[in-house]
């Protein structure tokens, strides 16, 4: 049997991931929506956490490796007095100090100690792969996993009014030899915070070691994203009520037509708004949809960006033709889409 082409219509659709789903099955459910099974999402949010999940459809997913590697925005709550084994709130408790108040100076010359270019730590429960296994596989398996610390740059991290001081229950076992718990009520102080950050940092591991700096342990007991790249949340939409405009408009049907999905963002609108962009003549889109890059003088292609950075490469139309790359005061042909002429 042939293979049914894919009619979908390539773009972005922003979407409020909610608490207690993974990124995977928003992508299994965005399927449902967008009528093809060529979905992607452009970096992962934990269940616990949500907020901005950027979607590609179709050709758009070839615009995710880009996106994930932008820069990102959280805000978050980190709670004071309790380390966890995952450092946020999935996890068990390994330490409990407690803690009925916070030094803020204390807390403000630990929070400019993580600002900046740094080294980090990931946390031991994530995605992260060692000798070839997830490091949460691993730690579930009950192997030690000892992470190397990673470059991240945190642009900005601000708290966010006032700490709470408030009682909560942990859960801990009777004594070693035990797997009966017991709830211990706990004093802990709640503060929350605005992270602006590279690729590849965990907030979470902030929250650790904050409360390593302050002698009392933490956690984040809350996450939220607010941006990706230039992605924010004022544009994001609810998958519920993308489900229901699908519904609505009979998509579900067999045979049904096939239209934008709801909330997307055409992948050419996507590309010029995430990277600069130049416009191809006909001659060279016609070279481009081959592989070679156009060419242009050293002084036009630095004042796009600077070396490695990517391009949009569209035509006289507005159709995005690919995307380039700066390399050597040139420029490089990284994607070909099928908008380019064939």
């Amino acid at each position: 049997m042939a293979k049914k082409p894919d009619t979908s219509i390539p773009g972005i659709v922003l979407v409020d991931k909610p608490a207690g789903m993974t990124s995977h099955d928003v992508v299994s459910k965005m399927r449902r929506v967008a009528h093809t099974r060529k979905v992607g999402h452009g970096g992962t949010l934990d269940p616990m956490a949500t907020g901005v999940l950027v979607i590609g459809i179709g050709q758009a997913t070839r615009l995710l490796t880009y996106i994930t590697a932008g820069s990102k925005a959280y805000d978050a709550t980190i709670r004071f007095g309790v380390a966890m084994t995952t450092d946020d709130a999935q996890g068990q408790p390994i330490s409990i100090a407690g803690c009925e108040q916070l030094d803020l100076e204390a807390l403000e010359s630990a929070m400019a100690s993580l600002r900046g270019e740094i080294m980090q730590v990931p946390a031991t429960v994530s995605a992260i792969k060692v000798d070839g296994k997830r490091a949460y596989a691993l730690a579930r398996e009950g192997h030690f996993v000892e992470l190397k610390a990673r470059p991240i740059t945190i642009h900005a991290f601000e708290r966010l009014g006032d700490p709470r001081i408030q009682m909560a229950e942990y859960a801990i076992a009777i004594d070693d030899d035990s797997t009966e718990m017991t709830a211990i009520p706990v004093s802990v102080v709640d503060v929350d915070v605005h992270v602006d950050c590279s690729s590849g940092t965990y907030i979470r591991s902030l929250a650790r070691d904050l409360g390593q700096m302050l002698g009392c342990g933490a956690h984040l007991t809350a996450l939220r994203r607010t941006r990706v790249a230039s992605f924010t949340l004022s544009g994001a939409h609810q998958l519920a009520d993308l489900q229901a405009e699908t519904e609505a408009r009979g998509e579900f049907s067999p045979g049904a037509p096939s239209l934008p999905s709801p909330g997307l963002i055409p992948i050419d609108e996507a590309a010029t708004s995430l990277f600069p962009s130049i416009v191809l003549s006909a001659e060279e889109e016609q070279r481009f949809s081959h592989g070679q890059a156009p060419t242009r003088d050293a002084q036009e292609v630095m004042a796009l960006g600077n070396p490695g950075d990517v391009i949009a490469a569209c035509n006289t139309s507005g159709v995005l033709c690919g995307l380039l790359a700066i390399k050597n005061h040139s420029l490089k042909t990284l994607n070909v889409f099928s908008g380019a002429t064939q």
